[in-house]
């Protein structure tokens, strides 16, 4: 507790520096808001969130809907608004201290989600563990897997993260890249789709065209 307290002390003296006291007492009753929501969903979810202190900002939330659904949230990880944590069946959701989730995320686990310590995730994210299972492979109406995000990841804006995906740490996802499979630690990782545009010729047909 100690520990937390000489943090947000530092921190808020620095803010001061930086942005005058004004905007920081601003600023902060916002944070402080996110965190008195943080602590009333870990309330009425007492037995399923183990946590220290979050900030969950205004129309951000979680759904747990499950008794055997699991979340563990590290320090001072900060949601922003908009965003939407959805746990169901075994589900079990890691977030690692430090964490940033951007506004208009959604984050969906049924099995296993874990995203390192100091890991940023930009606006409009999606990550998924699970796909619908529309070939009626099993029984299970639901495909299920794991998404493993490594430490200090950086996600860029509107990247979609399907299951069985494991992202190393101090990785750069490109905005935009729907990511499947292993990204190895230290790179960049850069989804560049093909792009087909569809003209007409003198006979109305359509022609394809790539770039």
């Amino acid at each position: 507790m100690i520990s937390i307290l000489n943090k947000i002390t530092s921190t808020l003296v620095s803010e001061c520096r930086n942005r005058g006291i004004y905007f920081t007492i601003l600023m902060n009753l916002s944070h402080l808001f996110g965190v008195i929501r943080g602590f009333f969903y870990k309330f009425i979810y007492f037995k399923n969130i183990k946590s220290s202190i979050f900030s969950l900002q205004s129309n951000s939330k979680i759904e747990i809907f499950s008794k055997d659904s699991k979340v563990i949230i590290g320090k001072f990880v900060f949601i922003r608004k908009n965003a939407s944590l959805r746990i169901d069946y075994n589900g079990e959701l890691f977030l690692g201290d430090n964490v940033f989730i951007n506004d208009n995320c959604t984050v969906n686990c049924v099995n296993q989600i874990s995203i390192g310590r100091n890991t940023k995730i930009a606006p409009n994210v999606c990550i998924n563990d699970h796909d619908h299972n529309y070939k009626k492979i099993t029984d299970d109406h639901l495909i299920r897997g794991v998404v493993n995000i490594g430490e200090n990841v950086w996600i860029g804006s509107n990247v979609v993260i399907l299951r069985d995906t494991f992202i190393g740490d101090n990785v750069v996802i490109a905005a935009g890249s729907v990511v499947k499979g292993n990204v190895p630690s230290n790179t960049l990782y850069l989804d560049k789709r093909e792009t087909r545009i569809k003209e007409l010729d003198s006979s109305s047909k359509f022609v394809s065209r790539a770039n």
